[in-house]
């Protein structure tokens, strides 16, 4: 026997062993963390079982929801108009156990549920009105108004409220706070949300928060789209109105050209973003429309105006108001002419209340929310949200796929239908996250 290779093979078996036994806290780590990860797991099937049951239960309204949404878009008015809109609205609450209010302003119809403590309330918003546009979809349900559509989507809007309404109703042993549902009228224009909280829409019963969606083209279909403080502009239509003095073409001299003087106030009016305001800071001033003069050969009496402005800062929006003024005035008194303007359909920006975005971030989970860059358009969902805590939404429609990507506004857009009751489940999981509606068991 070699007893040289046999230590040899022993020194080798406890070097060996050694290692091993090192080895062990690694082996008990991974095991601790496997453990843990099951725990993780299990709590993350019973969220996610939890939310299928609420979307099996919903799902089970998706019929009734997409009848009521085409039979609104078929059938589309303009604002303040809205009247067989809300004749529509009141049927499909008829029979449910809830108080309709349809007196508070114009066309209004607001939808109350009583919770078992009905010490919070809690309100859910839809817009009514739908545009002047022509619709080209070829859909079976076209819009059977001449120059009449659907074409922002408020009849999902109303739609994915309505089904919400009706998902409350079948759960209403588990309701405990109040529910107002808000179909506003004349969202485009001319504004129902200031005329209905100055009607008490917020106070009797007292809100507490208010919510509300849009369906949107840039944010892919069935993924929400939101973020924390501003996501929609404050807007204003600014109008000038410029008075000079006629003459001969041929003897421009002798009068004052109020086209000339418009013209350079157009120019101008470029560098109140560009020159005046911090650049990090977002605004838009845009001059749409000019009109002025009566005839090629004589000198322009009278021009105008016609822009829009956009900021989320309400100081800097003051700013862009106040320095056109003082341009368009400084201008007309240089060519001698004069100046007056006037601002129109102004709404102040869309705020999100921080506590509540994150309390939809919890709700859907980071991995389906996209936390989205602020849009230059303006809602008056934010009247809403000068007055109580306020979180405002976009439901994805984008599909390039199915050729779902045309704008908002388009007279072709149109939408996947199923993202409708993303939108009722979303108002279901939020409502539970406040504790108004006992979580499903």
């Amino acid at each position: 026997m070699n007893f040289k290779n046999l230590i040899s093979g022993a020194q080798a078996y406890v070097c060996y062993g050694v290692r091993l036994v090192s080895l062990v806290p690694f082996f008990l780590f991974l095991l601790f963390c496997k453990k843990r990860k099951g725990i993780i797991d299990k709590t993350a099937e019973f969220q996610e079982g939890n939310m299928i049951d609420i979307r099996d239960e919903i799902a089970r309204l998706r019929d009734d929801v997409v009848d009521l949404r085409r039979r609104l878009h078929s059938d589309p008015e303009l604002g303040l108009n809205e009247h067989r809109t809300a004749q529509k609205i009141k049927e499909y609450f008829r029979g449910m156990d809830v108080q309709i209010t349809d007196n508070l302003f114009e066309t209004a119809v607001i939808v109350d549920f009583k919770g078992s403590k009905g010490d919070r309330c809690y309100a859910f918003r839809a817009d009514m009105d739908a545009l002047p546009v022509e619709e080209r979809t070829g859909l079976e349900f076209s819009s059977a108004q001449a120059g009449m559509m659907h074409a922002c989507g408020h009849d999902a809007h109303m739609a994915i409220l309505a089904g919400f309404g009706r998902y409350l109703a079948m759960n209403r042993s588990r309701l405990e706070s109040d529910v107002r549902l808000v179909f506003q009228p004349a969202e485009e224009a001319p504004g129902g949300a200031l005329p209905l909280i100055e009607a008490g829409l917020l106070e009797r019963p007292k809100v507490d928060a208010i919510f509300g969606l849009h369906m949107f083209p840039d944010v892919e279909e069935g993924r929400i789209g939101a973020r924390r403080g501003p996501i929609m502009a404050q807007t204003a239509e600014i109008y000038v109105e410029v008075e000079g003095q006629s003459s001969h073409g041929a003897q421009p001299h002798k009068g004052k050209d109020a086209l000339v003087a418009a013209c350079n106030m157009v120019m101008a009016f470029q560098t109140i973003v560009s020159r005046s305001l911090d650049p990090m800071e977002p605004a838009v001033f845009s001059i749409g429309k000019i009109t002025g003069g009566e005839r090629l050969n004589i000198v322009a009496r009278n021009a105008r105006i016609e822009g829009t402005m956009r900021a989320f800062s309400e100081e800097d929006f003051e700013f862009m108001k106040q320095r056109a003024v003082s341009i368009a005035k400084g201008i007309g008194e240089v060519y001698g002419c004069k100046a007056e303007v006037g601002f129109g359909n102004g709404l102040p920006p869309v705020v999100n209340d921080e506590g509540l975005f994150n309390l939809l971030t919890e709700v859907v989970g980071e991995n389906s929310i996209d936390v989205i860059k602020p849009v230059m358009m303006a809602e008056d969902f934010s009247y809403y949200q000068k007055k109580v805590p306020g979180l405002f939404f976009m439901l994805g429609t984008g599909n390039p796929g199915k050729g779902y990507t045309h704008p908002l506004h388009s007279c072709y857009f149109n939408f996947n239908e199923d993202v409708m009751m993303t939108g009722v489940e979303v108002y279901a999981r939020i409502l539970e996250k406040l504790g108004g509606l006992k979580t499903a068991k």
